[in-house]
């Protein structure tokens, strides 16, 4: 099966040794978004709510890059140093998302890549 590299200057450019996204099949992989600003690549700093709805549109731009939308996201994970800050990514996901909802994990760590406070990564299934 050939994979395909999804990249788009929609979303931040990857600010290491990785694709935005793979298509393999049918499956996309979305790389970890953190609330990086695409224009700027700077981190979106302040109020948590706009992070996290900065992670969703960065995470929007490849999904619909690959020729999908966050509507064919089938697995989210969800990352934050603080734990405190899940009832807020609830909130912001409603908006993004609607039922049924894609599984998800949310996992506490002790950090994140540029001091950031939140980071989502996806997996997506698209049709034939």
């Amino acid at each position: 099966m050939t994979r395909e590299i999804i990249q788009t200057n929609r979303a931040p450019q990857a600010i290491g040794t990785y694709s935005q996204a793979v298509r393999s099949g049918n499956t996309v992989y979305l790389s970890g978004q953190i609330p990086l600003i695409p224009e700027s690549m700077e981190l979106l700093e302040g109020d948590m709510e706009a992070q996290i709805r900065r992670v969703f549109d960065n995470l929007s731009a490849v999904a619909e890059a690959a020729g999908g939308s966050l509507a064919d996201v089938v697995k989210l994970n969800v990352f934050l140093p603080d734990l405190g800050h899940f009832a807020i990514v609830n909130a912001v996901m409603a908006e993004y998302f609607q039922p049924p909802y894609p599984a998800r994990a949310a996992v506490g760590v002790a950090a994140l890549p540029k001091g950031a406070q939140v980071e989502m990564d996806a997996v997506m299934e698209l049709g034939e």
